[in-house]
């Protein structure tokens, strides 16, 4: 498989109705774009290609369900008012664009030195982040989300995986419900889980579907963070940091492990 080959695949599996598809040579992307709305999602084929030499078809099938939900998502109308339960923050990287392709900016705020917080409508399979003109439309105010979003993300549930390696504990929650690294918002969460801690607590959102928590005891414990931290980010659907964070008193440190294969 090479990027031509991914690119009929792709063209063949998404042609649709109201949609445009173009290539750009020189940067190897696809873009599809929903008439109805002229808004559209850019997809990377080298990436993809990447991802079927380790997944086969299933890496076309992740992408194609990405796109056809992304498009959904674009041409359906939404209103906060009236369906505030369907508001949540997410978790992204520092790089993430600030604003829609047409230049409207997303609401957002700071977080940590290597994410930021994002607001998001729920669509069932999907979602759309809220940007201020949809804030506008409507005439709600920014905290008006924040706050509401900050209460949704407390009330989802945390189904933990545990496992041992040399001494130390890692814990790991992924429900797949598109809100799992969000759940490092959850203050009271964290704070319960501290007391738990007899190490160091550590942290990692490596993409949006897993939060890692871990208690660390030894350096050996650190090593095996960074990999798994790394291991994640790298095959995440949406990747957001590879750095791990302390936990201590509330607040999240970014910290860089020289991971050691042993």
């Amino acid at each position: 498989m090479d990027s031509k080959k991914m690119k009929r695949e792709l063209e063949a599996r998404l042609a649709g109705k109201n949609r445009v598809i173009s290539y750009d040579r020189e940067k190897d992307q696809l873009r599809i774009e929903s008439e109805l709305v002229g808004k559209g999602i850019t997809i990377s084929l080298p990436g993809i290609v990447a991802k079927w030499h380790v997944n086969k078809d299933n890496a076309i099938d992740e992408i194609v369900y990405y796109v056809e939900e992304g498009l959904r998502a674009m041409e359906e109308p939404i209103q906060l008012t009236d369906h505030e339960r369907k508001i949540f923050p997410i978790i992204r990287s520092t790089s993430f664009p600030s604003e829609a392709e047409e230049g409207i900016p997303f609401l957002s705020e700071e977080h940590t030195a290597e994410t930021k917080i994002y607001y998001a409508y729920d669509m069932g399979k999907t979602y759309r982040l809220i940007d201020t003109r949809m804030m506008e439309k409507e005439g709600w105010e920014p905290k008006r989300i924040k706050e509401i979003a900050l209460f949704n993300v407390r009330s989802l549930s945390t189904p933990l995986k545990e496992d041992q390696v040399a001494g130390n504990t890692f814990y790991f929650l992924n429900t797949n419900d598109g809100y799992d690294a969000s759940r490092i918002l959850n203050k009271g969460f964290l704070a319960d889980f501290e007391k738990k801690m007899t190490g160091t607590m550590v942290v990692a959102v490596p993409h949006q579907d897993v939060l890692i928590i871990a208690d660390i005891q030894n350096d050996r414990g650190y090593d095996v963070m960074a990999q798994m931290a790394m291991s994640f980010f790298a095959n995440g659907h949406v990747p957001i940091t590879a750095l791990s964070f302390i936990y201590e008193n509330g607040e999240l440190e970014p910290i860089f492990i020289m991971g050691k294969n042993k």
